[in-house]
């Protein structure tokens, strides 16, 4: 049906369940969802072929496959002709293919276990194949694991697998995740440098600027390369905040400024009437408002209709020149955090949090510091996710708190101060959602100092999810082992109960409850 669509890949999913009408709660058309779907079903039978030809797939094969996968997220491309021009490619990457897998037989699996399982893999190759293409970009490429995406792909399209093989899958996919979100932190660490603790102004300069955008560093160091002595000043925005941290990009391109507004959801208020352009380097893009439609850019596999588009030479001339144009504001003017705060600090990577590793142990051993909480994730619209902003509140002061991803806009300008006897801030910033590769490691160090298990640490694990990157942390962290995850505001709509009651047999995932609750039973943990 052209005018219905099914969706339920991301956390705001209709009534908790889909979206089942002429338009997602994202904003996402019915014809939009639909291209997306031949996409998909186009993918599945690309990596059919090139499993068949029994090799591991050439660099241009497996780029391909990365675009198609992240130009499928929530909140990157809602532009149905951009989306039928990348399938085109793909049918004539594989010309051999007569028709697409029906996506509707997987929407539509008479068993709601092996649907779920099987989309929860979907969802999560989609999010492994974000952080992929970032890497890929900044050249860091793992022929095995874009075999692996092939391999998955065309489970997904399988008949007849069993529930052992899928949760075998789900196994395996867990452990590639991990390994993309490593070469992705490799690639970035490689290209800027190992993050380091930076107070970030959240009070922008007078005169022209630009606000970028998304995860995408390449992008970002071409934009303040392009910039440089034209009297623009550029300022990150949401999951662009972690830029900040690498020493490479602050040393080179001192006109990278501060941090415009707060997470990706609240952009229709604060770009409103902003006189400066934005440009979208990657997903959380919102359906736009005339207030500020004029003055949006888009890069890499993000396309919105009627947005001008920067292609893959990323010249951002037009992107200059609309800055030069607008002038920006006429005084120094303070967009606050969610909480009303000046700055935030970020670069709070595993090398500047080991650095302290000693101190750390001996503040464990001494009794200064409690438990330790990695609260963040996904940001999102609900109400109900001032349960993060509550939760880190009533922290105790002999508590840390490591926080990643736009969720950290819930908690991250709150003023906790520091672990009394300690030097060390309350509040930590890992960075953007790919650094939880960061923080795991954090998490591993920690519990080799004590020389115990990472379930056995005085640390709890209260994320929150959105879409479809937080799919594929989550699926990383099962994999690992890590039990006892509390997820929120609500689990995910394609996990049917079936595979709900499974994952917390297995791994004792937890659905959040009230923040007094939580925490009480996180600081008994045994």
């Amino acid at each position: 049906m052209e005018n219905q669509m099914f969706c339920f890949q991301c956390e705001q999913a209709a009534n908790c369940t889909a979206c089942t009408g002429a338009a997602g709660v994202c904003g996402k058309s019915a014809p939009t969802a639909a291209a997306q779907d031949k996409l998909t079903g186009a993918l599945i039978r690309y990596a059919e072929q090139l499993i068949g030809e029994g090799r591991t797939p050439a660099p241009e094969q497996g780029l391909l496959l990365m675009q198609g996968l992240f130009t499928t997220i929530t909140n990157v491309n809602f532009d149905a002709r951009t989306v039928d021009a990348l399938t085109e490619k793909v049918h004539a990457a594989c010309p051999g293919i007569a028709e697409d897998y029906d996506m509707q037989k997987l929407w539509q699996e008479p068993d709601p276990d092996a649907r779920s399982l099987k989309s929860f893999i979907l969802f999560s190759l989609r999010g492994m194949a974000a952080y992929n293409y970032h890497a890929r970009v900044l050249g860091r490429v793992d022929p095995a694991l874009d075999k692996f995406y092939c391999e998955a792909l065309k489970a997904i399209g399988s008949e007849g697998l069993t529930m052992e093989e899928l949760w075998a899958l789900v196994q395996k996919t867990g452990e590639a995740s991990f390994r993309t979100m490593e070469l992705l932190d490799h690639a970035n660490t490689g290209a800027f440098g190992e993050p380091e603790p930076v107070e970030v102004p959240l009070t922008i300069e007078k005169g022209p600027f630009i606000v970028i955008s998304g995860h995408d560093l390449y992008d970002c160091q071409q934009l303040l390369a392009q910039t440089e002595g034209k009297g623009i000043n550029i300022y990150t925005h949401s999951e662009m905040l972690p830029a900040h941290g690498y020493p490479e990009l602050k040393r080179r391109y001192p006109h990278l400024k501060g941090n415009f507004g707060t997470a990706w959801q609240n952009q229709q208020s604060e770009f409103e009437d902003i006189p400066a352009p934005v440009l979208f380097t990657t997903n959380c893009i919102m359906p736009l408002r005339p207030s500020y439609a004029d003055r949006v850019f888009t890069t890499s596999v993000v396309s919105y209709p009627g947005v001008q588009h920067i292609g893959e030479d990323r010249d951002f001339s037009p992107v200059i020149a609309k800055a030069l144009a607008l002038g920006g504001y006429k005084e120094d003017t303070l967009i606050p955090g969610m909480n009303g705060g000046k700055t935030v600090t970020t670069g709070f990577a595993r090398h500047a949090v080991l650095e302290h590793a000693g101190e750390i142990v001996q503040a464990v051993q001494e009794g200064k510091i409690r438990h330790f909480f990695l609260v963040g994730g996904c940001d999102g619209t609900r109400p109900t996710r001032r349960y993060y902003t509550e939760f880190a509140k009533l922290t105790p002061p002999d508590t840390v708190i490591l926080t990643l991803a736009c969720g950290k806009f819930r908690l991250n300008d709150l003023p906790l101060g520091l672990v009394p006897g300690t030097g060390l801030p309350r509040i930590l910033d890992v960075g953007q959602c790919n650094d939880a590769y960061s923080a795991v490691r954090i998490a591993l160090a920690l519990a080799d100092a004590f020389h115990c298990t990472v379930n056995d640490l005085p640390l709890s694990l209260v994320l929150c999810w959105f879409e479809q990157k937080a799919v594929c942390i989550l699926i990383a962290l099962l994999a690992l082992g890590i039990k006892g995850i509390r997820l929120g505001p609500t689990l995910p709509a394609f996990l049917s109960p079936g595979v709900v009651q499974e994952l917390q047999r297995r791994y004792d995932l937890k659905p959040v409850t009230t923040p007094e609750d939580d925490l009480a039973a996180c600081l008994n943990k045994a």
